[in-house]
């Protein structure tokens, strides 16, 4: 069935399917990284390999608590059949799927279906209830002119007030951990650069 030939390595992996297989691509692309170090062409780079994915779970069970469910990419994709992520030679160009752009939908599964505090983003759906385009992802080599909230100069965003002080109990959902060196300069209160997990740097048009 595999095709397996003397001197091939076999892996065999066990377990949920959702952590098999990205464990399993991690390790292929681990053991690629060697390979075209050394200068070994392990992939063809003037060959076009496109791929859609298409049919991707949106929540998945927590690995602690499979009662609960979890965004299985992340909490903001519009559930629609037709998303899609196209891929080329294994890198992702297109994000595919179109994000929620209605508050009350996105209120709806942070809090009903991911059974998360929606006032920790109060201020996107603030921004979603006054009105928002659809939008997807494809990447540009820069997204600054484009991004939904765009930052100032200086990296600040005016609609978030982001970067800004977080407190400990602001981090926690997030399992965000600010650890300062002792003999950093002055009392440096726990700082977070973005607490962006919608329109933020991953996020392409």
């Amino acid at each position: 069935m595999a095709q397996a030939r003397p001197g091939n390595l076999l892996l065999i992996s066990a377990g949920m399917q959702e952590c098999v297989c990205p464990l399993l691509g991690k390790l292929r692309l681990q053991c690629a990284e060697p390979l075209e170090g050394s200068g070994m062409a392990v992939g063809n780079p003037s060959a076009f390999h496109f791929l859609w994915v298409v049919d991707f779970p949106l929540f998945l069970p927590k690995e602690d608590d499979p009662e609960q469910l979890d965004s299985a990419h992340h909490p903001f994709t519009e559930p629609l059949p037709e998303d899609t992520h196209l891929l080329h030679s294994q890198c992702e160009i297109g994000g595919g799927s179109i994000l929620i752009h209605k508050a009350s939908e996105q209120q709806h599964v942070l809090e009903t279906i991911l059974k998360d505090d929606p006032s920790l983003l109060s201020h996107l759906l603030e921004a979603l209830d006054s009105g928002a385009p659809l939008h997807g992802g494809i990447s540009e080599p820069s997204i600054r002119d484009v991004i939904a909230f765009p930052k100032s100069f200086r990296g600040h965003d005016l609609m978030s007030h982001a970067p800004d002080f977080v407190s400990e109990n602001e981090l926690k959902p997030y399992h965000i951990s600010v650890n300062w060196p002792a003999d950093g300069e002055g009392n440096q209160e726990k700082y977070t650069l973005l607490l962006h997990l919608y329109f933020s740097s991953w996020l392409h048009f």
